[in-house]
């Protein structure tokens, strides 16, 4: 362990390779898949967009999913917040005509589930 870290909890855990889900996105892709078959969604991919924000500078939303209403929502799915992250769906979300939503897993000792934020 680096002499400057004080646990394990906080050091980082490395990238997935692109297009592999972590556990809270399969969590996440469970959930999407009973709102699919229950009518409240149309469709979901995961990463099945990528916005250009400037020159070499992208967003992949973890989920694109087409709403019941017909409107396209972007889902960001975070255990928790990095900076960088936030501040690119911020500026997807003044670029771009979709819905933007960003899905936070809820602590089970809060009850469980996903805690929702609309940019």
């Amino acid at each position: 362990m680096a002499p400057h870290c004080k646990s394990r909890a906080h050091l980082a855990l490395g990238r997935l390779k692109t297009g592999e889900l972590n556990k809270t996105e399969q969590a996440y892709a469970e959930r999407l898949r009973a709102l699919e078959h229950a009518g409240k969604i149309l469709w979901h991919k995961f990463e099945g967009l990528k916005l250009r924000l400037a020159d070499n500078t992208f967003y992949t939303p973890d989920f694109a999913v087409l709403a019941a209403d017909g409107v396209m929502e972007l889902h960001e799915v975070k255990g928790f917040w990095q900076d960088d992250a936030r501040a690119k769906i911020k500026i997807a979300a003044a670029m771009y005509p979709f819905r933007f939503l960003a899905v936070k897993v809820r602590a089970k000792r809060d009850g469980g589930g996903w805690d929702v934020e609309e940019f």
